[in-house]
């Protein structure tokens, strides 16, 4: 699917606030409704649009404790081939990558013992490596067309 102009333009006022009603979007980009209404379900169906979400502070809802976890584990035992290991509610964001590391874990933990008791429990699928989270500048930002 090509998106264009318009469809940048729905994308950018969803990302922004996904509760906006068809009527209200319809004002914002200058399209009728019934054809906002169809464009938004073509980018829903095409893959483009994959759910609607609440960004949640992880601090304010008592995860105190943000770190990433690079993991070394191949083969068998590694921590990606493990569904329940990677329900587990610390566990916020699992990226596969490439080099000398296997995968990336975004983990927020309810404390420093929570999250050695994580470290701890990876420990089996290979040897993690984290990195505390100081701050985050950057911690979200909407997509917009890339520059060419």
């Amino acid at each position: 699917m090509t998106v264009d102009a318009m469809d940048w333009a729905l994308l950018a006022e969803l990302q922004a606030d996904a509760r906006l009603s068809y009527s209200e979007l319809s004002r914002r980009v200058h399209l009728s409704a019934p054809a906002v209404a169809e464009r938004v379900r073509r980018l829903e169906e095409s893959g483009v649009i994959t759910g609607y979400h609440a960004r949640v502070d992880p601090s304010r809802a008592g995860r105190k404790v943000s770190a990433l976890i690079r993991m070394s584990c191949y083969g068998v035992r590694c921590v990606l081939r493990d569904r329940q290991a990677l329900a587990w509610p610390e566990i916020v964001e699992v990226h596969r990558v490439t080099g000398d590391t296997c995968c990336l874990l975004r983990v927020a933990a309810t404390s420093m013992t929570a999250f050695e008791e994580l470290i701890d429990r990876l420990a089996p699928y290979g040897q993690p490596s984290s990195m505390m989270m100081l701050s985050s500048p950057l911690p979200w930002r909407a997509l917009a067309p890339a520059d060419e």
